[in-house]
């Protein structure tokens, strides 16, 4: 009955942040998910792996795990490196790499 604190990524499917604030802690799966062979579904008997609680902070899901008892391993994410850019930038004349179509 592990838990897994974590800050959860940014979608592949947006370029914004929304969702991405928020400290989640989620229990790590104990029993392998079971194949069903006539219908091919995937399952489990495992109910701990459906509930995902958010916190607001990370000190708060620590706290959290703390007082029920749940041994927690914390993931703390890379940190991103924000580029400014500017459409402008494309056109200039001292530019250092070829601009092409």
């Amino acid at each position: 009955m592990r838990a897994r604190i974590f800050l959860p990524p940014k979608s592949a499917m947006q370029s914004g942040l929304a969702g991405t604030h928020r400290w989640v802690l989620q229990y790590e799966p104990e029993t392998q998910k079971i194949r069903d062979r006539l219908m091919g579904w995937t399952g489990s008997d495992d109910m701990r792996q459906q509930i995902k609680l958010t916190f607001e902070s990370k000190d708060a899901a620590i706290a959290y795990a703390v007082a029920e008892g749940i041994p927690y391993d914390v993931e703390i994410p890379a940190t991103r490196v924000k580029k400014p850019k500017s459409y402008a930038d494309n056109f200039r004349v001292d530019r250092k790499e070829n601009w092409t179509h």
